[in-house]
């Protein structure tokens, strides 16, 4: 082999080595959605630490689909997967334990304040006004008062008070597993074409 061509292919994997690789990142993957599950169960009465986890662990899956890859387009795409991952991962946990031991009950909205984007609503059952008001992060919560909804509050305390019509435990599984195909596929990708780039001694490029 001529000096030029050693050189060219200096950088190339065997095919064994690239399919190592991609199972390695697959693995990932699955181990990050995995975790980030566990986290949202052990801390299902706080969304903020398995947030923090989720981000941290897709941006792992994305800076490995990079360096698979060696471009950084499939990186960035992986990230649209991984919302469904994290959105699937933080609110699975919350419910199923409402399904599963959640009280339903019916109520009634007797009044309602917002601060920003934040939206509470005093609600009132039928031995009487709740303790915990529902409360709604967003601009249009499609709440008023007089309006008459079931909903499910924990026995234990530590999840906060939902509409029953917006728990959906099955919903966040599909959610998890839609995510987690998309990664799969994405790495199945980024093995293939960093295999190809090696092999033809493409550099790392920022984007293609």
């Amino acid at each position: 082999m001529s000096t030029s061509v050693a050189t060219e292919f200096a950088g190339s994997w065997t095919a064994g080595r690239s399919v190592r690789r991609t199972a390695l990142l697959l693995f990932l993957g699955v181990a990050a959605v995995a975790l980030n599950t566990g986290i949202g169960y052990a801390s299902a009465g706080t969304r903020v630490i398995p947030i923090v986890t989720g981000v941290l662990l897709c941006l792992a899956f994305a800076t490995g689909v990079h360096l698979l890859h060696r471009a950084s387009w499939l990186a960035l795409l992986s990230l649209l997967p991984a919302l469904f991952v994290l959105v699937g991962s933080v609110q699975l946990a919350p419910d199923l334990a409402l399904e599963q031991r959640g009280v339903r009950q019916q109520v009634t909205i007797v009044d309602s304040e917002a601060s920003g984007k934040r939206h509470t609503f005093t609600l009132r059952g039928a031995a009487g006004p709740l303790d915990e008001p529902l409360v709604y992060q967003g601009s249009s919560p499609g709440y008023r008062v007089g309006d008459t909804l079931t909903v499910l509050t924990d026995p234990e305390g530590r999840i906060a008070l939902r509409d029953a019509d917006r728990v959906d435990s099955a919903g966040k599984v599909g959610s998890l597993v839609l995510g987690a195909l998309g990664w799969a596929v994405i790495a199945l990708l980024a093995g293939w074409r960093g295999h190809v780039r090696r092999r033809t001694g493409r550099h790392v490029g920022l984007i293609l």
